[in-house]
């Protein structure tokens, strides 16, 4: 009972704190340290011995649990699942809404289940009235026009945003980013300025570029290679000059150094602006049109626009790598379904885009969701067990997080602990460091071994509210993973015993 009131206690907190704070940019720049451990003082690990704890009890058939909420009015507890990632909850709970104040939560989830259409055709009208009242901060009672505060006006505004940008229509998506900063101009925490930064300052550089285009294709495979970060280069074609990009799925652009654009001939925008969230440190990034751009030989895109850096803003010293370029999720979703295989093989079918009807036909693995730039995937047992992970395929760091700790004190009695700094983060947290966690996507149960487990939240709702980031580390000993972009599916296999 006591561990239960802990999470009661700490979610509370958390939810006062960070409710409708959205994800953080993570630091594309990859840590080759994985950790930083140092030895706690004694008095420092009496404090942090677990207490008793009591796992939560899952809801009607498969819910997906990352927080506690309860005693709270419907659009308040909403708001909380929604926090909380808690996306077939919310939407369990629509039918009893105001019709406008459901319409705004179902385009959430639509841009959540990456449905762009529906998730604009919800949104786009509910952006417009709030734009034509003029309010903002006021109660938040979407009966009328006028009832918007600002945390739902940036969680509407962000999202249409979000919309647009994946969709490919700079016009539009710089627009609506640019109506979000103006319009709630000092309301918004540090994080959230930081998490808009990136599209907010190079969008307007790509607005009057045309639309990227995908010739058909065959499904096909190809050989890939990791490079001397773990992370694994794809073989492209940069106006039939052969190169080696980075792959990273939650990257929300695609970009290119600056020697590649020149030796490719490309035009490069003479206009360029600062950001700091892509590294960590302010660098310079132009704007480029690459007319021709084929993936492994076999899948071209045309008129793909790409972001210039310099060379030396991704260069690794420790290891001497130069990054080419990086396939961001502009470029993967044009795959379609794409399976990285152990064997350091990708299958990709781009096939057709698949209907809302075939997606519910439930094929293999389980739905994975977009949130910012987190690919989120609800993990644990069909029947009611599942807690939410990101899934980061361009990061080399797998942890856990207190979210995990609070249900799994008791694991961790008379271990001691160590100092640990997730990539993007600057505080270190006691952490302790588990030997094998077993966790399950859909069907197929799978282990990952000596895991750090953090004890405290590290102060990011786009972490703290998840239980834990999986990276390569963790993807690289299965048989297989697949991202179908089509389907919103995420699935594994294992990995076969060999004679």
């Amino acid at each position: 009972m006591n561990g239960l009131c802990r999470v009661i206690e700490k979610s509370a907190r958390r939810r006062a704190s960070q409710a409708f704070r959205q994800p953080a940019p993570v630091h594309r720049i990859v840590c080759l340290s994985a950790a930083l451990c140092l030895a706690l003082a004694a008095s420092a690990l009496r404090a942090q011995q677990p207490a008793g704890n009591t796992p939560q009890q899952p809801d009607n058939g498969a819910q997906v649990h990352t927080g506690v909420t309860s005693g709270l009015d419907t659009e308040t507890r909403l708001d909380n699942l929604l926090a909380d990632h808690q996306f077939l909850r919310v939407q369990s709970q629509l039918d009893q809404l105001p019709p406008r104040t459901a319409q705004f939560y179902r385009g959430i989830l639509a841009n959540r289940d990456n449905d762009l259409k529906k998730s604009i055709e919800l949104l786009q009208p509910l952006v417009d009235e709030v734009t034509a009242s003029g309010n903002t901060g006021v109660p938040a009672d979407r009966s009328s026009s006028a009832g918007w505060n600002t945390a739902h006006e940036n969680l509407l505004r962000k999202a249409l945003a979000e919309d647009y940008l994946r969709e490919g229509d700079w016009a539009k998506a710089a627009d609506a980013y640019q109506a979000l900063a103006t319009r709630l101009d000092g309301k918004l925490g540090r994080d959230e300025q930081d998490e808009i930064e990136m599209p907010l300052k190079m969008l307007p550089l790509a607005k009057d570029n045309p639309p990227m285009t995908v010739d058909p294709c065959d499904p096909f495979e190809l050989q890939v290679s990791k490079n001397l970060l773990g992370l694994i280069d794809i073989p492209v074609f940069v106006d039939a000059r052969p190169h080696s990009w980075m792959l990273d799925p939650t990257a929300p652009f695609n970009l290119i150094a600056r020697s590649l654009a020149k030796e490719a001939g490309l035009t490069v925008s003479t206009d360029a602006v600062t950001i700091h969230s892509l590294t960590g440190r302010p660098i310079q990034v132009h704007m480029t049109v690459i007319p021709r751009f084929t993936i492994g030989g076999q899948l071209t895109l045309r008129n793909m626009t790409a972001f210039v850096f310099e060379d030396a803003d991704y260069f690794f010293p420790q290891t001497h790598y130069q990054v080419e370029g990086v396939l961001g999720y502009p470029a993967l979703q044009a795959l379609g379904s794409l399976t990285v295989t152990d064997n350091d093989t990708i299958y990709v079918d781009p096939g057709k885009q698949i209907s809302a009807a075939e997606k519910s036909d439930e094929p293999a693995g389980v739905r994975f969701f977009l949130d910012g730039d987190q690919i989120l995937v609800p993990l644990g047992s069909t029947s009611g067990q599942q807690r939410m992970f990101a899934i980061d395929a361009g990061g080399q760091q797998t942890y856990l997080t207190s979210r995990y700790y609070d249900e799994h004190a008791n694991d961790f009695t008379g271990q001691k602990m160590q100092l640990f700094a997730p990539r993007g983060q600057s505080n270190p947290v006691p952490a302790f460091n588990a030997e094998t966690i077993p966790l399950q996507a859909g069907p197929t149960k799978f282990n990952v071994h000596f895991i750090p487990v953090l004890t405290q939240p590290l102060g990011s709702a786009a972490l703290d509210d998840i239980y834990g980031v999986l990276g390569v580390d963790a993807l690289d000993p299965l048989g297989s993973y697949t991202f179908d972009y089509r389907t919103m599916r995420f699935s594994i296999t294992l990995n076969q015993p060999r004679d």
